[in-house]
């Protein structure tokens, strides 16, 4: 998960007033347990030691809010008396999240946005393709490409000049299936996609996919499902979307973790992992971090760390944020600090689950990780290096 959505947050200096809010239903009776919801959410900021204005601002946002634009929700981050930012949720919280903190509260947003990754999906025939781009936003338009229109149809002739023509047609399908696939990499890189799912014309389809750079081609499925035709949408398609994009974040899971456990430090060799808290701190210190591994309900997220104005002033102990250059620091969790310099820094960021609803391949539930995996990272934060570090001796 890329966070960079959030580098508006980070140009000011605080404290945060952080809300994660579900509007309930869109009824008369929703609108006023809304609106009793708001209040307590605006009281316990306040209680926290919000000022008024910016308990305010939070209040005419949540109060406008519609359950049919956000039906799972919304989170809201405001300091300095506005909103500076809100953003639609994936899935609803459990209850209403209300902080007043000196970072924004990041780590439900992780689980409430989910993972899955952003996608687009090519509906092809053999005149051309319609991109969309599927994200925690919802669908919405990413553009268009049309080949050639003639000749597009063949015949059942064994005439020779039949047979010509028909060759002409193979000609024009294999021209558009170039042209589709040039315009769908430009898309993809574009649009900061994680997967690509080929939806449409049987024959067109493969030939796009074949046509597709390596690079492309290795995050791109295809489904027989659907097609470009108004109206082909169907529930096996939005299935087969949804399946493609929870596969594609499990395979990620499993890449990282096999990575973090192959490189996670040792007494006597370099290594390309870190996990503990003073570890991931010294390495977002020198924006050497990759990926931020973050497994929730870890014991290290919520520990004392020490933080600056600036993403890399970030410490375990505040007299080490004094001497990088911070005469006032001040106490943060070590997740808020950590997801604040993934963000700043272009760091992916990967939830390690403790329970994944997906089927494991042996057809079990795969309702928990295994006994190996249940602790990993240590403490619930971990990194990926973007370059090999060679640990300091003692």
């Amino acid at each position: 998960m890329q966070l960079s959505f959030l580098e508006p947050l980070f140009d000011r200096s605080g404290p945060w007033a952080t809300v994660y809010f579900d509007p309930g239903e869109n009824d008369e009776s929703g609108a006023k347990r809304r609106e009793l919801s708001v209040r307590d959410v605006c009281r316990t900021l306040e209680e926290q030691g919000a000022d008024a204005e910016t308990a305010g601002a939070v209040h005419d946002v949540l109060i406008g809010m519609s359950p049919s634009e956000d039906p799972a929700g919304r989170v809201v981050f405001a300091t300095g008396g506005e909103v500076v930012l809100g953003h639609r949720l994936a899935r609803s919280p459990q209850r209403h999240l209300a902080s007043w903190t000196p970072l924004p509260r990041l780590t439900p947003l992780l689980e409430l946005c989910g993972q899955d990754p952003v996608c687009l999906v090519a509906y092809i025939d053999r005149t051309g393709a319609d991109f969309e781009l599927r994200g925690a936003a919802g669908p919405r338009d990413a553009g268009r490409v049309e080949g050639r229109q003639h000749p597009m149809h063949r015949t059942a002739s064994a005439d020779w000049s039949e047979r010509h023509f028909q060759l002409k047609v193979e000609n024009t399908w294999e021209h558009n299936a170039g042209e589709i696939a040039e315009a769908l990499s430009a898309a993809y890189e574009e649009c900061g996609a994680e997967l690509v799912v080929l939806v449409g014309d049987p024959r067109e389809r493969p030939a796009v996919h074949e046509r597709l750079p390596d690079a492309v081609r290795a995050v791109t499925v295809e489904t027989e499902h659907g097609g470009r035709a108004a109206g082909s949408s169907s529930p096996a398609l939005e299935e087969a979307i949804e399946h493609a994009r929870h596969q594609h974040t499990r395979r990620r899971v499993e890449e990282a973790l096999d990575r973090f456990r192959a490189g996670r430090v040792s007494t006597d060799r370099p290594t390309d992992a870190v996990e503990g808290v003073p570890a991931v701190v010294e390495a977002a210190r020198e924006h050497r971090i990759e990926t931020l591994l973050v497994r929730p309900g870890g014991s290290d997220l919520g520990r004392e760390t020490w933080v600056g104005a600036q993403p890399d002033q970030v410490a375990v102990r505040q007299t080490d944020a004094q001497t990088l250059g911070e005469s006032d620091p001040v106490s943060v969790r070590a997740d808020d600090a950590l997801l604040r310099s993934a963000a700043v820094t272009a760091a992916d960021v990967l939830v390690i689950p403790a329970t994944d609803p997906l089927e494991t391949s042996d057809g079990s539930d795969g309702s928990e990780t295994s006994g190996e995996d249940a602790d990993i990272p240590v403490g619930g934060l971990g990194a990926l290096l973007r370059w090999t570090y060679e640990p300091t001796a003692g």
